[in-house]
């Protein structure tokens, strides 16, 4: 069994956000770049699998600007067998929509024909949780989001999802999408032998065009702010001052 993996290359989640001073977007420059962690969190469960006999080869693949290159390797470096990139951008700047990226991985998946694509419920940059669901219409395939837990057995897959009123456990028939959740694994680091060896595993590079997908942006992103700050608290005395307080606050 072929499992395709889709992952994003985002601001790394401990960098401290900047937004540019004109409000333009966000300020990237000199800011480190890694892969979005839902991602490596499918990267690791699909390389899981392949561990256990249930997979014979992982594919990941990345959209978006040429710098991606750098987010495949460390998925190569974890484990995975070949990458592959679209490059559908020349500006690091400029975000794929999840249509665009959903359409483009739907032509990924009629070149390799994987049985199971394992990706992250969403991208911490933009936080769409969308494509996953995007990519299930678009091939008319089986989807289980927000997955938890995941076990795959002959031509059907049981997930764990995490839903508002607590979990639930549903089973898919393969060809499926499967999105992940924080709790699904722990990746792994790469060691550095690992790290070398990816270097000789194949990246193959394709274009949006090549493909046949338009990924001009349908939004517009008008202006960009950070989040006001938060007010400082206040001390109180008592419960009646607390009381009181939230009277005069209009809160009780």
């Amino acid at each position: 069994m072929k499992i395709l993996v889709p992952v994003k290359r985002v601001i790394d989640y401990n960098v401290k956000v900047r937004v540019k001073a004109d409000g333009s977007g966000v300020d990237l420059a000199n800011v480190k770049m890694s892969m979005n962690p839902f991602d490596e969190i499918a990267v690791e469960e699909a390389i899981r699998l392949k561990e256990k006999g249930v997979a014979t080869e992982v594919v990941v693949v990345s959209i978006g600007v040429k710098q991606a290159q750098e987010t495949l390797r460390t998925a190569l470096a974890m484990g995975a067998d070949r990458a592959i990139l679209v490059e559908a951008a020349d500006d690091v700047h400029t975000d794929i929509e999840p249509l665009a990226v959903a359409k483009i991985l739907a032509k990924i998946v009629g070149e390799e024909q994987p049985q199971l694509v394992i990706a992250g419920k969403q991208a911490i940059d933009n936080d769409m949780n969308a494509t996953g669901q995007m990519l299930s219409a678009l091939l008319g395939w089986s989807q289980a989001t927000f997955a938890s837990e995941l076990s795959v057995e002959g031509d059907a897959a049981t997930v764990t999802r995490e839903v508002d009123g607590g979990l639930q456990t549903i089973k898919v028939r393969l060809p499926a999408i499967v999105t992940v959740d924080l709790r699904l694994n722990e990746p792994r680091y790469a060691s550095l032998p690992n790290i070398m060896k990816a270097k000789k595993k194949p990246l193959d590079v394709k274009t949006a065009a090549d493909l046949g997908v338009d990924v001009a942006p349908r939004l517009t992103v008008v202006k960009t702010a950070e989040p006001a700050a938060r007010a400082a608290g206040e001390m109180v005395g008592s419960v009646d001052e607390l009381v009181a307080k939230l009277k005069e606050k209009g809160l009780v």
